[in-house]
């Protein structure tokens, strides 16, 4: 496969309803499908402030992000930015810890895929599905940027759909008072059951993990900005109606199902979802949940191949390496192609651990994935403070608020990343990501040293 010279320019093939779903692919999965029983009887209706608190943090986020994308088209990720503000130690363990975070995600996203074809095909091994999607979406990510883009922009459709369809279906149970086999449907049901905060302050922390982890690849908008046909137009557009959009869907599916259901009503085993329209008489509830969840763990894994192949590509422009280097190089569809079959390769790997490890390791890779997305979220936060501070008469998409927006998401990520260091559950996966951290960060100097 022939390959552009040295400093490629990445095909921009990207439209703004391509970053729109993209962003929202990456953040809307199986967590709100099929975890959101369980963040309900962690917190009760006090889920709802959390998402709405991580909301807010992610519209920070998201806005410090768009100002340093939009201050220098010529720089390829967000990752381009934190080198130059924050040094290039802080940019080499932040980029390789989110590639590995997104590697971890697909990971799991593959052996999703194979448990959810196993309901319909129970004889199938759990490891062929998987196999078979993983290919497929290699395909579709090699081939252009734009076929990647339609695929997702369809993948997240589904999902949008699925929610709107919850939320209006479940909106005309509560205005009737639809009876359901625990009660009535109605407002009531938010507040009735033990208050808003049913399992106290504790249980309100606790949930910040999931719901911190449900947001996790809204800042995916940081790696299309290279590859976006009009990136003044439609990154600006992206970023501040992403947010929202997310907040909406998310609170809006787990307020009607609350309202539906006592909190305590709802199954911390199953798809929410299948109870509402099981209850409404849909017979198929069960397939129409899982081919939706199938589809999200599709489109997550979509995600995780372009973030790890631009990442992968990004990390290696121009390395003094000559084996690296062959992975900041371009196919001639302008496709980080070399970066993407090396990523893949890795993630194939879970085919294998499918195969060893127990069911109890995806709650440690997205405790581990959490930590990562907390460090790499406050270095984005950071880099954009110091670039206000040299530059404090810039006017280029100018995020809100600052510095206090960046103090308060800041802020955020530290409870969190508290709070999940002092949980049994959650405390080992943390102190395993920090010992990444400075495991990257050691052979960041000590290749620094040898280069000397």
């Amino acid at each position: 496969m022939s390959e552009t010279p040295a400093q490629p320019e990445l095909a921009r093939s990207l439209k703004s309803r391509h970053i729109q779903l993209i962003a929202i692919g990456g953040t809307i999965g199986t967590g709100l499908f099929l975890g959101a029983g369980q963040s309900i009887h962690q917190a009760g209706p006090s889920i709802l402030l959390a998402y709405l608190l991580a909301g807010g943090m992610c519209f920070f986020l998201m806005r410090a992000m768009g100002e340093l994308l939009l201050s220098d088209l010529s720089q390829h990720s967000f990752v381009d930015f934190i080198g130059r503000y924050m040094g290039q130690g802080a940019a080499f363990v932040t980029g390789w810890t989110y590639w590995v975070c997104w590697l971890a995600i697909a990971m799991a996203e593959v052996t999703a895929v194979g448990m959810y074809i196993r309901y319909w095909l129970p004889q199938l091994p759990q490891w062929v599905p998987g196999l078979i999607a993983l290919l497929l979406l290699v395909l579709l990510n090699l081939i252009s940027v734009g076929l990647f883009g339609e695929a997702e922009f369809w993948f997240a459709l589904i999902k949008v759909a699925a929610i709107v369809a919850l939320i209006v279906v479940g909106a005309w149970m509560i205005i009737v008072h639809y009876r359901t086999t625990s009660g009535t449907a109605g407002l009531s049901n938010l507040v009735s059951h033990g208050g808003f905060f049913p399992k106290g302050a504790g249980g309100f922390l606790a949930s910040l993990q999931m719901v911190t982890f449900s947001f996790a690849g809204v800042e995916m908008v940081g790696l299309t900005a290279s590859e976006t046909a009009d990136p003044k137009k439609v990154i600006p557009e992206a970023i501040n109606e992403l947010p929202l959009r997310i907040i909406l869907f998310y609170i809006g599916a787990l307020f009607v199902i609350m309202c539906i259901y006592p909190w305590s009503a709802v199954s911390p085993d199953t798809s929410p979802f299948v109870q509402v329209f099981d209850n409404v008489g849909v017979r198929a509830a069960a397939d129409i949940i899982n081919f939706v969840v199938l589809t999200a763990a599709a489109s997550a894994c979509n995600s995780s191949l372009f973030s790890t192949g631009r990442m992968l590509f990004s990390l290696t422009l121009g390395s003094d390496n000559r084996f690296l280097r062959r992975f900041g190089r371009l196919s001639r569809r302008q496709v980080p192609a070399n970066a993407i079959l090396a990523s893949s390769l890795i993630i194939a790997l879970a085919v294998v651990l499918n195969l060893l490890l127990p069911g109890a390791v995806f709650k440690l890779i997205s405790s581990v994935a959490t930590t990562s997305f907390l460090f790499v979220w406050g270095m984005i936060i950071l880099a954009h403070m110091k670039y206000r501070r040299q530059n404090p008469t810039a006017d280029t998409f100018r995020a809100p608020w600052f510095p206090v927006g960046d103090y308060l998401a800041l802020a955020f990520l530290a409870v969190t990343g508290v709070v999940m260091l002092a949980r049994a559950d959650t405390a080992l996966p943390a102190i395993l990501a920090i010992v990444w951290l400075l495991a990257v960060g050691a052979g960041y100097r000590l290749t620094r040293r040898r280069a000397r």
